[in-house]
């Protein structure tokens, strides 16, 4: 197999890429690396491309070809949910461009498998604890709009293109496969803890008065590996489904554990993993946060035969152990 894999020099595309370099896929990668870091590509062939930049479909098109690439991965967006509320056309033009300029270059290279990164932020604030795939979309915010849009896209392009495509809807990624693999951005509570931990300060805990065991928050968190697990067995489905002669089309599948954690759960696995005895901060709810947000992720194991195997002191462990590796640019 020969998988195109955008973003693949990002926290999540660097271990999708390890793993399909270790099983023997020929990998190739475009990044404009505005926050990926080349260093991390375990030996695939990089190919620099902006994909909201002029000519992106034509240049996506040539790398197809070049390589001769038989399935893509569109990994590449913009993620930050705070700062999509405040730049909302930068994230259209960055999320849904890049992925109608992927798109264009699979129907013009003749490309029909396709998995896709959206996210459980095209929930919004469910209406129950527990959300499966037929749960309403409900996103509260541009960078979560971005991501159902895609999802649309991608079900327009199956229809149009003849384009086989599998959605995922990750759930909270955490932790690292290899100790070089770490998240060097702190824009989730794990990674944001550990970097107030290092410092010195005591990490915050939004609204302490949730209808939830211990009052905090509570989230589905799944493991960065067993993450890129889930989309070899995406990739594996569509190749299998394509050799015999299935019809195309665009399903959607959750990402996650089906298991909650609350805020102080994760914060006392932190504790266990690091060995300092930190304080937190406890302040307001966040607008728009709601109690608990926990994957059902049967229709996955049902379909792909994927479940998660690694548990959250998993995740908290390895992303204290990982390297900190300064953020090669910023996200914005």
């Amino acid at each position: 197999m020969s998988v195109l894999i955008t973003g693949g020099a990002g926290y999540i595309g660097a271990h999708i890429v390890r793993l399909l370099v270790d099983r023997g896929d020929r990998v190739v990668v475009v990044d404009d690396l505005s926050s990926g870091d080349a260093s991390r590509l375990s030996g695939a062939t990089l190919v620099r491309i902006d994909l909201a930049g002029d000519g992106a479909r034509e240049r996506l098109g040539s790398a197809i070809r070049d390589h001769g690439v038989t399935s893509v991965v569109h990994l590449a967006a913009r993620k930050n949910a705070a700062e999509s509320v405040t730049d909302p056309a930068g994230y259209y033009r960055d999320n849904v461009g890049g992925l109608a300029a992927v798109i264009g270059a699979c129907a013009d290279t003749g490309v029909r498998r396709l998995v896709f990164s959206s996210s459980a932020a095209v929930y919004g604030t469910p209406a129950v604890p527990r959300v499966d795939e037929a749960a309403p979309t409900q996103p509260i915010n541009p960078y979560g709009e971005s991501k159902l849009v895609g999802e649309w896209l991608v079900r327009d392009a199956a229809t149009a293109h003849g384009i086989d495509a599998i959605s995922l809807r990750y759930f909270n990624v955490a932790g690292a496969g290899w100790p070089d693999l770490g998240d060097p951005f702190p824009l989730n509570l794990i990674t944001i803890a550990i970097d107030r931990v290092r410092r010195g300060l005591a990490p915050s805990v939004f609204g302490a008065d949730f209808d939830t065991p211990d009052g905090t928050g509570v989230r589905d968190y799944v493991h960065v590996m067993d993450l890129a697990e889930a989309h070899l067995a995406a990739l594996d489905a569509l190749a299998s489904r394509q050799q015999a002669d299935s019809p195309a089309g665009a399903q959607v599948f959750n990402v996650g554990t089906g298991e909650g954690a609350s805020v102080l759960e994760v914060l006392d696995r932190l504790r266990a993993a690091s060995g300092i005895r930190f304080e937190v901060q406890v302040g307001p709810r966040r607008p728009g946060d709601p109690a608990a947000v926990v994957a059902d992720p049967a229709m996955i194991a049902q379909q792909l035969g994927w479940r998660a195997t690694r548990t959250l002191d998993d995740m908290v462990s390895s992303a204290w152990q990982a390297e900190r590796p300064e953020p090669t640019a910023s996200l914005a």
